[in-house]
C-alpha cells in the first residue's frame, strides 16, 4: 500500500482529498500540530510537525511515497495587516523549506511532491490578455499575492535537485460546502440577498472541490506531469453570474440582487478588497492537455452538485 503524506490536511481541500485517497487504496499520514489518536490499521493517521519550532516527524517522511503540500495560512481569514501578510507568506515558505531540508538530510523514498499554489500568481486581465486567459508561462504579478505565490513556488522548487518530481497547482476559487469562498457567498442568501461584489463584471476562475482533489490525484499518479498547472475549471464566469447562479440554485426566485460598492469593500477589507474586485481569467488548457477530465465544467453544474449535498 502506497503512503501519501499531506501537509494542511485538515483544511477544506485536505479533508476531501484524504477521503478520496483512502477510497483509492492509499494510506494517508497528515502532518499536524495536534496529534489525533489512531490505530495502526487506520487508513488515516497523524504525525507531528511544528513549522515555527522546526519540528517534523522524520519517521513519517520515511514512510511517504508521495507528499501533497497544502499548508498555508488562509489568505481571506483576516484583514491584511503587516503581521498578517508576513504570516501568509512565511506559513508557506517556511513549511516548504522544512520539507525540503528534511528530504535533503534524511533517507526517504518520496517519488513526487504535489504542492499547492494559487491563481494569485497572475495579475489583472488586460485588453492584451487572450480570451482564453493567463497560461502558466505568464510572469507573476507585482502585487502582494503575486509576490506570495512566487516565493511559495520558489521555496519548494529545490526538491527537484533531489530527483523528486514536482508539480505546482495554481488553484482558483474552490467551491465547497465545507469552507472557503462558497460558504461566504451563501451567507447573505439566508436573508434573501445575493451580494454582488463591486460591478460584478470581474472574472472569477473557479473550481469544484472534487475536481481540484481529483487534479491532485491526477498529478500524483501521472509521472509525465511536472512544473506548474492551473487548477481551475475551463469556463470562468464573472462575479455577478457566479452569485446569481448560487442564488437561483439555493433560493429559486426568492432573492434580491444587491451590489456591495467597491468603496465599501475597500473600507471593510482594506488591501484585500483589491483581490475581490480584480478580474482574473485563467486558462485550463495545459492540464486538459494531460488528459484530465473534469466532473464540473460549468458553474451551473458545480453549484447544482453542491446544492444536492447533504
Amino acid at each position: 500500500m502506497l503512503t501519501v503524506l499531506i501537509t494542511g490536511g485538515t483544511g477544506t481541500i485536505g479533508k476531501r482529498l484524504s477521503a478520496m485517497l483512502v477510497e483509492k487504496g492509499y494510506r494517508v499520514i497528515i502532518l499536524s500540530r495536534k496529534i489525533q489518536p489512531s490505530l495502526p490499521t487506520d487508513p488515516i493517521s497523524y504525525a507531528q510537525w511544528n513549522v515555527e519550532k522546526d519540528i517534523i516527524d522524520v519517521q513519517a517522511i520515511a514512510q511517504a511515497d508521495y507528499i501533497i503540500h497544502l499548508a498555508g495560512a488562509g489568505v481571506a481569514d483576516g484583514r491584511w495587516t503587516t503581521n498578517r501578510k508576513l504570516e501568509i507568506v512565511e506559513s508557506r515558505t517556511q513549511s516548504s523549506e522544512l520539507l525540503v531540508s528534511t528530504l535533503q538530510n534524511n533517507p526517504n523514498k518520496v517519488k513526487a511532491v504535489i504542492s499547492s499554489s494559487a491563481t494569485g500568481w497572475y495579475g489583472e486581465d488586460t485588453p492584451s490578455n487572450p480570451a482564453t486567459g493567463f497560461n502558466e508561462d505568464a510572469k507573476p504579478a507585482s502585487d502582494f499575492l503575486g509576490d506570495t505565490c512566487r516565493l511559495w513556488e520558489e521555496s519548494i522548487q529545490p526538491v527537484t535537485s533531489l530527483g523528486v518530481r514536482l508539480v505546482k497547482l495554481r488553484t482558483g476559487i474552490v467551491l465547497s460546502n465545507q469552507g472557503g469562498a462558497y460558504t461566504e457567498f451563501k451567507k447573505p442568501l439566508k436573508a434573501g440577498l445575493a451580494t454582488i461584489m463591486g460591478s460584478g463584471k470581474q472574472m472569477v476562475s473557479w473550481i469544484h472541490v472534487d475536481d481540484v482533489c481529483r487534479m491532485y490525484l491526477h498529478a500524483m499518479e501521472n509521472d509525465a506531469l511536472s512544473g506548474s498547472y492551473n487548477a481551475v475549471a475551463p469556463n470562468p464566469v464573472n462575479n455577478k453570474t457566479l452569485i446569481q447562479t448560487i442564488a437561483k440554485k439555493l433560493n429559486g426566485a426568492w432573492y434580491i440582487p444587491v451590489h456591495a460598492p467597491a468603496f465599501m469593500l475597500k473600507l471593510m477589507l482594506g488591501e484585500m478588497s483589491v483581490e475581490i474586485l480584480k478580474s482574473v481569467t485563467v486558462s485550463a488548457a495545459k492540464i486538459q492537455a494531460t488528459g484530465f477530465k473534469y466532473l464540473y465544467t460549468n458553474i451551473g453544474e458545480a453549484v447544482q452538485a453542491l446544492a444536492l449535498e447533504k
